[in-house]
């Protein structure tokens, strides 16, 4: 799955959960520490596993569930702490998400679920076919995902990749764009 989906996907369940319980769209410090889980377990091991070799697969340690679950609820617990629960679940949706995102995007292509992607170390991934660089890799996969726009099944692909991040954009907009002006007033205190 794609940052953009990620993010979308998270966006979606956090935000459809917080207008069921709490009866209100969600606040725009927890979209901020949603949208930053939801990529979490990409930036810790991709870099890990593309760039330094410590793991055969991008699939590792931020992405096991032995991990993601206790340190989603620490988060929680450190928002019930502060007062800001909401910031803490929305860590947590965006970070569990995250997982459920990689374990189900192999159905989209009409494959099983693969929940060994999120079961290290109990399950470690084979190695990748060819050793690439961190930025070669970068490239290998981008390159992959540019040609896939090209090709002759365009509207599907582009329905596929976009479609629920757009949904999700629309989504955004109707709860009033959290996020925009809790980073609006960060930047205007810093400067």
């Amino acid at each position: 799955m794609w940052p953009w989906g990620h993010a979308a996907f998270g966006y979606v369940l956090y935000s459809l959960g917080c207008r069921a319980i709490a009866r209100r769209p969600p606040t725009g410090a927890a979209v901020l520490a949603l949208l930053f889980a939801t990529q979490l377990p990409d930036l810790v091991d991709k870099p890990l596993a593309w760039g330094l070799g410590w793991f055969p697969q991008g699939y590792a340690v931020a992405h096991s569930v032995l991990v993601a679950i206790p340190v989603g609820f620490f988060v929680i617990g450190l928002g019930a702490r502060f007062r800001r629960i909401d910031v803490g679940i929305g860590f947590a949706v965006g970070y569990w998400s995250h997982l459920a995102g990689d374990v189900l995007s192999p159905v989209l292509r009409g494959d099983a679920p693969s929940f060994e992607r999120v079961l290290w170390p109990l399950i470690t991934l084979p190695s990748y076919d060819s050793e690439y660089t961190l930025l070669e890799r970068v490239n290998y996969y981008l390159s992959g995902f540019l040609e896939s726009l090209s090709a002759s099944e365009q509207a599907g692909v582009l329905l596929v990749y976009f479609g629920p991040f757009a949904a999700a954009f629309v989504l955004w907009l109707v709860d009033g764009a959290p996020g925009v002006g809790t980073v609006r007033r960060t930047v205007r205190k810093l400067i």
